[in-house]
């Protein structure tokens, strides 16, 4: 079982880092790919279109300003597709997320906030964890952990420690 992680450029590389350290830090293998959904789109076609085959069991998609890359590869996979629209160019990253999350009927991309390559792993995670109990307990953990950070992490509004409530 492994996930596929593409992204538009080598600059997006450090955008979309998150993304495949989530992953390891919860045992899933992923595989790192720049492809371009303009300049290589036959090589999209030729990754995506035999993944189920090849292991894959989902793909995330980071690319910036016209950002069709989720878009191709959810054109060409039954396999669930998370898109990053990625900061840059003019509008910093709007017009990435609107490419995005505008897909037509038929041909769905989850979509996650801008620079949001953790959260597509997590998300990712999530849908492995619907039959792989092992992945949903590592969730269950990661979360309850997250929630005690809140308390014990400095408050960015009054600079100092906030503290569980008893």
């Amino acid at each position: 079982m492994k996930v596929g992680i593409l992204m538009g450029s080598t600059s997006d590389e450090s955008k979309m880092s998150k993304a495949k350290e989530t992953l390891e830090e919860f045992g899933i293998e992923s595989e790192c790919k720049v492809l371009s959904a303009h300049r290589n789109p036959d090589k999209v076609v030729n990754l995506v279109s035999t993944a189920r085959e090849n292991g894959f069991v989902a793909f995330i998609c980071g690319a910036g300003m016209a950002a069709h890359l989720a878009g191709v590869v959810a054109a060409h996979t039954t396999l669930p597709v998370v898109g990053v629209p990625l900061s840059g160019g003019a509008l910093n990253g709007q017009d990435a997320l609107y490419a995005t999350v505008q897909m037509p009927k038929g041909v769905p991309v989850a979509t996650v906030a801008i620079d949001g390559s953790q959260n597509a792993a997590l998300l990712v995670l999530q849908m492995i964890g619907i039959t792989d109990s092992e992945i949903a307990e590592k969730l269950q953990k990661y979360k309850e952990e997250m929630a005690c950070l809140l308390y014990t992490s400095p408050s960015p509004r009054d600079r100092t420690r906030s503290r569980m409530p008893s």
